[in-house]
């Protein structure tokens, strides 16, 4: 599965002490991610991302356009929601690109917690199954 990280810069803690609680799930996977999450995460678990560019500077486009061609499978968007809104508008359209295509996608720890374990058991395989009628 492909699976794209971001996470606003007061999440991008919680993300990397995600991704070192699951380090053994996400690395059986392919891991794309904004340029400084991807750099934080993976320096602090060892894990092969690739990194786009940041999110301000064209990152989450650059998600979103891979979404749009069904080029991932899963979303982990933690963001700030006490936060300055500045990537509003963005995070507005990927999440509606991920409606559209029929992406997971997760804006907070519980729900990234539950995906990754429906994906330990197998239980995100939809686009097989969808595949197969």
């Amino acid at each position: 599965m492909n699976i794209a990280l971001i996470a606003n810069d007061a999440k991008k803690e919680l993300m990397v002490q995600f991704c070192i609680a699951y380090c053994g799930i996400l690395n059986r996977h392919n891991l794309v991610a904004t340029g400084t999450t991807g750099k934080t995460v993976s320096e602090a678990t060892g894990l092969e991302i690739t990194s786009f560019l940041g999110g301000a500077q064209g990152g989450t486009q650059q998600i979103s356009s891979r979404i749009g061609c069904d080029e991932i499978d899963m979303l982990l968007l933690f963001r700030d929601p006490m936060g300055q809104q500045i990537n509003d508008i963005d995070f507005n359209e990927l999440l509606r690109l991920c409606d559209v295509h029929n992406v997971p996608v997760a804006t907070n720890i519980a729900t990234a917690e539950m995906l990754i374990h429906g994906l330990e058991r197998g239980d995100l395989d939809w686009r097989e199954i969808v595949k197969t009628k």
